[in-house]
């Protein structure tokens, strides 16, 4: 996998900024339908949301208080988990989101002291954690490998704001089979290449994690 010299390459020519362009675009069409419910943010249903929440958050220590940026946050449904599942935490959140849409209806659902958000594709500030739902899933309309390159930018993002490790999940591979280029399509993918990357060219220590029931893995990564 070349994904850092494409990396580059891509955010050269300007191309990565097209793409952040067209996911802002496209999720913003999607809450507008669909409203601040898990449709909105391309999940079938609540009960799989947190699921997938349960499986990031096994990165972070909740025996003391902590940082955590959630990447690509939507409407902020991690939230009202970390409420339900984590009452008692010490938790200061930054939720980070592309689309002006999903940064309102966060704003106005969730905003208080030591729950912000923040309009844009990178986080503001190094917090301890860092996780990213379902964000590498959708592949608005590019090739493999300019998606690729935008999954390598959002990881070596995420390891430079996490100060003690982050979490993303991904649909497998195994799962069916994605379009190369054209029409909105599903990314797939090995958990093998990405582990890889974070290991080798971010620095990290990596466990993943595919025994939850569904048809992807997540992976945790802890920085050195």
């Amino acid at each position: 996998m070349t994904a850092v010299r494409g990396a580059r390459a891509a955010d050269s020519d300007g191309t990565l900024a097209r793409v952040y362009c067209d996911i802002e675009a496209y999720y913003g069409a999607r809450v507008a339908k669909h409203g601040a419910t898990p449709r909105g943010v391309d999940w079938s249903c609540q009960a799989t949301q947190d699921l997938r929440f349960v499986q990031l958050l096994k990165v972070c220590d909740f025996s003391r208080p902590l940082s955590l940026n959630d990447i690509g946050c939507g409407y902020g449904a991690l939230c009202a988990f970390l409420a339900m599942r984590h009452p008692q935490s010490n938790i200061d959140y930054l939720g980070v989101d592309l689309s002006q849409a999903m940064i309102g209806r966060a704003r106005r659902r969730f905003a208080r002291p030591g729950r912000r958000f923040a309009l844009g594709k990178v986080s503001p500030r190094v917090a301890d954690y860092s996780v990213a739902s379902g964000i590498m899933n959708v592949n608005v309309g590019y090739s493999r490998a300019v998606w690729e390159d935008f999954v390598a930018a959002t990881l070596g993002d995420m390891r430079r704001a996490s100060s003690r490790g982050f979490a993303v999940n991904f649909l497998d591979k195994t799962s069916g089979v994605s379009a190369e280029s054209g029409a909105v399509s599903l990314y797939r993918t090995n958990p093998e290449p990405w582990a890889r990357y974070c290991e080798r060219d971010l620095g990290c220590s990596v466990e993943t994690i595919d025994n939850y029931g569904m048809k992807e893995f997540t992976l945790l990564v802890r920085c050195g």
